[in-house]
């Protein structure tokens, strides 16, 4: 489970980086509002959980990006509004970040820059040369390349999510998410992420999917 206090100690840093200054607004009361959106029931695998693994691939990663801080916000905002039966979530978390971050004394050019990258991760496919697109793209997907019981756990607490759609409703669904990523010509986009981690995000995408698929007729 994730430690709240070390959370909220993280998105103070990364704020504070971000606007230069440990001068003005207190980021308490953002960091507190943005873990109590983490911790709503609805979720189970867009969780705290998700958000500090998320955080921690980031920092794994922070070399490659322009500016690790501001990929830091996004990584905070990327889900901060999540409704397992929306489609918008995205949008509404991107404007979130445009609504509190110049308020919390963030720069209207950085929080652009973090509404930008909350709205790559509806495609997870950032343009070359987008350093800190790739990052965060990289660091949200980093669970693909899981070991084999994480990456189960991660499958069902996803199908918990969306627990209200029917069983084969929720195969197609999912299946169809799992050949757009297949069907990316990189799943991961830092030289990092593409070393590490490419392959066996490839090869449990390849077996989920084999799995959701349905038994061939059987023959006459």
């Amino acid at each position: 489970m994730a430690d709240t206090q070390e959370l909220r100690a993280r998105f103070v840093r990364a704020l504070e980086e971000a606007r230069g200054s440990a001068e003005g607004p207190d980021p308490v009361p953002y960091a507190d509002n943005l873990i109590a959106r983490w911790q709503e029931p609805q979720r189970r695998y867009h969780t705290v959980d998700h958000l500090t693994a998320v955080l921690d691939r980031v920092d794994e990663l922070a070399e490659h990006a322009d500016d690790p801080d501001v990929v830091r916000l996004a990584a905070w905002f990327h889900d901060a509004v999540y409704l397992p039966d929306r489609s918008e979530n995205e949008e509404r978390s991107a404007r979130l970040a445009e609504r509190a971050l110049p308020e919390a004394g963030v720069s209207a050019a950085k929080a652009e820059e973090v509404a930008r990258l909350v709205r790559l991760t509806v495609t997870h496919d950032p343009a070359d040369g987008d350093r800190n697109g790739q990052v965060l793209c990289d660091a949200d997907l980093a669970i693909l390349a899981a070991a084999p019981s994480a990456y189960a756990a991660y499958t069902a607490a996803v199908r918990e999510e969306y627990h209200f759609v029917p069983n084969d409703a929720f195969r197609e669904g999912r299946a169809d998410v799992l050949r757009q990523l297949l069907g990316l010509g990189r799943l991961f986009r830092t030289p990092y992420g593409q070393e590490h981690w490419e392959a066996t995000a490839r090869y449990n995408l390849r077996g989920e999917l084999e799995m959701l698929s349905p038994p061939p007729p059987p023959s006459a």
